[in-house]
């Protein structure tokens, strides 16, 4: 599983004109993408690393401050673009695998006390967000399987 996690100051997610999910920060915006192989135990240890990271200002996670957090959905995040022009998506888990897990790490970032906005899994999404910082990083769940 792969999140790009990003301090913003707010964000949002519309589908087809609708406002379907959005947070006042500041809060966290999380682009989330799921592979073959994923489990439920990437999905609390990524929900545990993204609440308590500190990466809001002076050093606080987003569970010290109840930080909202947006949650979007995202296969393009395991593109493969080695080679030629056009990316490959075999990476990317299907529908019937990354959803379920995709609201696994939403079940699991409420669990531990987060108020979480969410996207809407396989529509056409426009996100609206202001990075603040800005702050953007890659969470990758392979780093502990190695």
């Amino acid at each position: 599983m792969r999140i790009v996690v990003q301090r913003v100051s707010r964000a949002g997610v519309t589908v087809d004109g609708q406002v379907v999910g959005a947070i006042d920060g500041p809060g966290l915006c999380l682009l989330v993408g799921a592979t073959h192989g994923d489990t439920q135990a990437d999905v609390d240890r990524l929900a545990d690393k993204v609440w308590n990271l500190r990466i809001m200002r002076d050093e606080r996670s987003a569970a010290d401050l109840g930080a909202p957090i947006l949650v979007v959905s995202q296969f393009t995040l395991y593109a493969d673009v080695r080679k030629g022009r056009r990316p490959s998506w075999n990476d990317a888990a299907p529908g019937p695998v990354s959803e379920p897990l995709v609201d696994a790490l939403v079940a699991a970032l409420r669990a531990r006390g987060a108020t979480v906005e969410t996207g809407r899994f396989g529509a056409d999404m426009a996100v609206d967000l202001v990075n603040d910082g800005p702050v953007t990083l890659l969470l990758d769940s392979a780093i502990w399987a190695r």
